[in-house]
């Protein structure tokens, strides 16, 4: 681990669990920007259960989840595997969280063993260079309170998050087009963790819950509910991994949010590698609701 590295040390500290029991694990909590577990967090432990079941010679190729109730931060999950089947090809297993002896998370994962198939991809769309983009540092307190900024920062501390172009902050109250894009990484190399790849799966689903419903306030001029102009949760959350990658490389997450309707905002993106290779797709639907005078 590279110097200076202490929230990166202390989020992957966080998902590594506690096996109390064959096949029930047991996580616990850091501080969110909001007075509920994050979501980000839930989904990544809940992936790091189900992998722990799974043959090491077969990687995670999808997950499908659902946020059933908000987290307590202050007390532990218990994390249960459901060993649902294990084919030639295939594994599945389906993973509940429960806190106060209610579930508040629920994951079905997909694992497979390599094999040669067929092979094409989008195109990645055009983006700068990352090293010429502000840190999050940098950018989030020219638009938000310093206040805000501050935990914001310290809530994303593990990861070297930069926008492309202006944050959602940057415009309240002007619409702009429903589509964001942000670089993002590790803060800090995983040299010791290079033969792991689930730990980055489980890294890049952490992140992948922080931004992706960005583009449905950008569309409507809102600020989020960092700033309190909307409320909202994530309601559920799927991701494909195509392809081979290393969270602690430069990852494009590129977002855009095709509907909001009826209180719910859609989220779509997929995650490119700097050479253009494209290694996730992720859909994402959330409660957005304007706050009642």
């Amino acid at each position: 681990m590279s110097e200076g590295a202490q929230p990166l040390d202390e989020l992957l500290d966080l998902l590594d669990l506690e096996q109390i029991e064959q096949d029930f694990f047991r996580g616990r909590s850091r501080s969110a920007i909001v007075p509920r577990v994050f979501g980000g967090q839930v989904a990544a432990q809940a992936l790091v259960a189900a992998g722990r079941t799974v043959p090491d010679d077969r990687t995670a190729h999808s997950l499908h989840a659902y946020f059933l109730r908000p987290g307590d931060p202050g007390a532990p999950i218990v994390y249960t595997v459901d060993r649902i089947r294990d084919g030639r090809s295939f594994t599945t297993r389906r993973v509940v969280a429960v806190q106060h002896g209610q579930p508040i998370f629920h994951l079905s994962a997909s694992f497979q063993t390599y094999e040669e198939g067929l092979d094409h991809q989008a195109a990645m769309p055009p983006a700068p260079d990352p090293e010429t983009l502000p840190t999050a540092a940098e950018a989030l307190p020219r638009h938000l309170p310093p206040h805000i900024a501050e935990r914001l920062v310290q809530a994303r501390a593990a990861v070297d998050l930069r926008y492309v172009g202006a944050t959602p902050w940057a415009s309240v109250g002007e619409p702009r087009e429903p589509r964001s894009q942000v670089w993002f990484r590790t803060n800090g190399k995983l040299d010791a963790y290079t033969a792991d790849p689930l730990l980055h799966v489980c890294l890049a689903t952490y992140v992948s819950d922080m931004t992706l419903l960005d583009s449905v306030l950008l569309a409507h001029g809102r600020g989020g509910w960092a700033v309190g102009d909307v409320v909202g949760a994530s309601l559920d959350h799927a991701m494909w991994f195509h392809r081979p990658f290393r969270a602690d490389e430069w990852l494009l997450y590129d977002q855009e949010s095709p509907s909001a309707h009826g209180g719910r905002g859609l989220g779509q993106a997929r995650i490119y590698t700097r050479e253009g290779q494209l290694a996730i797709s992720v859909i994402q639907e959330g409660v957005v609701r304007v706050p009642r005078d």
